[in-house]
């Protein structure tokens, strides 16, 4: 891969990963109801879950939609569904300074696994492979899931810090309550050009 191919593929690599979307905004959401620490699990289930995603879309999944386009739209479904899901426990999620709330962060396993669900992270390492691995070789796969994995960790972390630092401001049940339902609302909205594209 030429370096103005490499630079263009940071370049989507950075901007689809920073920019707003489910697995952001619910960091965001976790890191004010959490924090840092107790939200790396998820953070790194996000990276490494997505890094694995674009190599199996370049090893062949991408193939999948173009033989079987139902498969899509059942991706669509299964997503929505799921999404909601997230949406409501987002939106009912309480202080989790009492022991007896149960509340706790998305896991590694669950962030990893929530990628496959992801509409939003479909697009990208769809679009990543067809666009910076069109002949799907091996070696283009792995330098684009690599390049990918260097930049998404980073960028989503930085949602983390930015839901840490907006704990200032939650300090009361209410405060908080409306950040969970926003977050939840806005997860939802997030989805909205992606599902219904």
């Amino acid at each position: 891969m030429t370096t103005e191919l490499t630079l263009a593929l940071a370049a989507f690599a950075f901007v689809t990963s920073i920019t707003p979307g489910p697995n952001n905004l619910m960091l965001m959401a976790s890191g004010a109801n959490f924090g840092f620490r107790r939200t790396i699990p998820h953070m790194l289930g996000i990276g490494i879950g997505f890094t694995i995603m674009v190599v199996g879309v370049g090893a062949g999944l991408i193939g999948l939609f173009d033989r079987f386009p139902a498969t899509y739209t059942v991706l669509k479904a299964a997503s929505l569904g799921y999404l909601l899901y997230l949406a409501w426990k987002i939106a009912t999620a309480a202080r989790p300074d009492g022991a007896a709330t149960g509340a706790r962060p998305m896991s590694f396993l669950q962030a990893s696994a929530f990628q496959w669900v992801n509409p939003k992270a479909w697009a990208m390492a769809l679009t990543a492979i067809s666009a910076y691995a069109p002949g799907q070789t091996w070696g283009g796969v792995l330098w684009v899931a690599l390049i990918f994995g260097a930049i998404n960790l980073p960028s989503v972390s930085s949602w983390t810090l930015l839901g840490q630092q907006m704990r200032r401001i939650l300090t009361n049940n209410g405060r908080l309550r409306l950040f969970n339902v926003t977050m939840a609302v806005l997860l939802l909205a997030s989805m909205g050009p992606v599902l219904f594209a």
